[in-house]
């Protein structure tokens, strides 16, 4: 009985965290424009080990918005050698469906 317990108290828990999480998502969808994937610690800090080929355009691949304006410090990692800048957490997605196309115009600003 005393283990029988345990578990319904461990369901309980974890039916807890999940419903917690699940709002927390859903509250993020309320945010306006391409970043309604946009949490309170959206930024990433690029591995400055690496020796990545750093990303100069001025204004985010995929939605075009310019970095470092209204929307904070740009969410940045690498993606196969190249530094990636995007405006936000919610681009990554994105970004990810068709990579070349946005490492195409990061390397395209590069030899400007």
């Amino acid at each position: 009985m005393k283990k029988t317990n345990q578990y319904l108290l461990l369901a309980a828990c974890a039916l807890g965290v999940m419903a917690a999480s699940t709002k927390l998502m859903a509250s993020d969808s309320t945010m306006p424009s391409c970043c309604s994937g946009m949490g309170s610690a959206l930024t990433a800090v690029a591995d400055t080990t690496t020796n990545a080929i750093p990303d100069q355009l001025k204004t985010c691949p995929v939605s075009g918005d310019k970095l470092g304006a209204d929307m904070g410090a740009p969410y940045v990692f690498v993606y196969k050698g190249q530094e990636v800048k995007l405006c936000c957490r919610g681009c990554k997605k994105d970004f990810d469906k068709n990579p070349d196309k946005y490492i195409g115009l990061i390397r395209a600003a590069d030899k400007k």
